[in-house]
């Protein structure tokens, strides 16, 4: 599939932070002037290229976005920002662009200073190896735990001008994005104002990497950047074609999204945890996420077991006023609660056979209301233990 957008350039290079000569800095270049917005960490301790980024994107214009992976640059007080800001000081004047104009993204081991000799010699060889089909090589460039880059594309048309959207994420472990380490970078040549793109990148944040967890841990460095930089030609958007611009950049998020989930660290199952008959939206989702974060619940996934007692203590502890014998619940087509109680061996033994598919659903009827929602989530496995145990060793 053609992943290239028309005016963008990119690579993906070994500058040598990680240990292994492994792929590690990643360049997105945009030979326009471009709309750029982006989404941030909730979290209270930010990485310093959370905080840069967040100050120079303030005006929704940008030319460039540079990422190293192997190294957070968080929890590492002023020499953070120092080596930040010169990440991006080095790489505006190898390109001739503004300081203000590149964004800066990190990801790897929290606490350690960003080795910035290496990446001061990387960057002209960063440079030198951009191509308009580099988005691949930058995909790769941003992993760390991850098993597989991930990169979606999809292409729209705007005032008979045909337009692309193509996103690289990373994300494996410390997912559950809050806007898990999380990281996404989405690109198009659409041309679209500011205030728009901000928009639609919020609507679409929340039914993708805001409806995922792994494992509950929100990173100091979860960031979501998307870059337009008009090169398509179309004119002022239609309501029509907004619409369909905002339902492309969904598709490609929840994509992503879904790949991260995937890749969940050690894990062998998706799980779509879906909570309806809420009396509201909000407790839906709440309990949606009280079940999928639950450790217990997610090694039952793991196991295969349809274990719903520890669903329902799940609920119980969601924050929200329940009735236990109002409760129904579900893997995929087989019920195995009703009434708040078990319907039986016979049932959880079906449910059991559902729960061997590498995905499979958790559905939750409160008998509440009419609202709904969901999250998707992994397992728990013995390989998240490992990974996470000997991760900077």
């Amino acid at each position: 599939m053609e992943f290239s957008v028309s005016g963008f350039k990119a690579s993906g290079i070994a500058a040598g932070i990680k240990k292994e000569n492994t792929p590690d800095l990643a360049l997105i270049f945009s030979e326009y002037d471009s709309v750029a917005v982006g989404i941030f960490t909730t979290n209270k301790v930010k990485a310093a290229p959370v905080l840069l980024t967040e100050d120079h994107i303030m005006d929704r214009w940008a030319r460039i976005i540079i990422v190293n992976s192997g190294n957070a640059n968080a929890c590492t007080g002023p020499i953070g920002i120092k080596d930040a800001r010169s990440t991006a000081e080095l790489i505006a004047k190898e390109l001739d662009v503004r300081t203000d104009e590149v964004l800066v993204a990190s990801t790897g081991v929290i606490g350690a200073p960003l080795p910035m000799d290496a990446i001061a010699r990387a960057i002209p060889g960063l440079v030198s190896e951009m191509s308009e089909g580099g988005i691949a090589a930058a995909a790769e460039a941003i992993m760390t735990t991850d098993s597989f880059p991930k990169i979606s594309s999809i292409d729209g048309e705007a005032g008979g001008q045909p337009y692309r959207i193509t996103g690289i994420s990373k994300g494996a472990g410390m997912i559950m994005p809050n806007m898990a380490t999380m990281l996404c970078f989405v690109i198009t040549d659409i041309n679209i104002s500011g205030t728009l793109l901000q928009n639609a990148l919020l609507s679409s944040n929340e039914v993708s990497f805001n409806r995922i967890t792994v494992d509950g841990d929100t990173s100091t460095n979860d960031m979501v950047l998307v870059m337009a930089n008009g090169a398509a030609g179309n004119r002022n958007l239609t309501t029509e074609e907004y619409d369909d611009f905002v339902m492309a950049l969904k598709k490609v998020m929840t994509d992503l999204a879904l790949m991260i989930v995937r890749d969940g660290e050690g894990a062998t199952k998706v799980v779509y945890v879906k909570v309806r008959g809420a009396a509201s939206e909000e407790e839906a989702l709440k309990c949606a996420r009280t079940i999928a974060n639950s450790s217990l619940v997610k090694t039952a996934f793991y196991g295969q077991d349809p274990n719903w007692g520890r669903v329902m203590a799940a609920l119980g502890r969601s924050g929200i006023m329940i009735r236990e014998e109002d409760v129904s619940i579900w893997i995929d087509d087989v019920q195995i609660v009703g009434g708040g109680l078990g319907l039986g061996k016979d049932l959880e033994e079906k449910a059991a056979d559902k729960m061997k598919n590498s995905e499979f659903s958790l559905i939750v009827d409160l008998n509440q209301g009419e609202c709904e929602d969901f999250i998707v989530t992994s397992d728990l496995t013995h390989e998240y233990v490992s990974i996470n145990a000997d991760y900077r060793t």
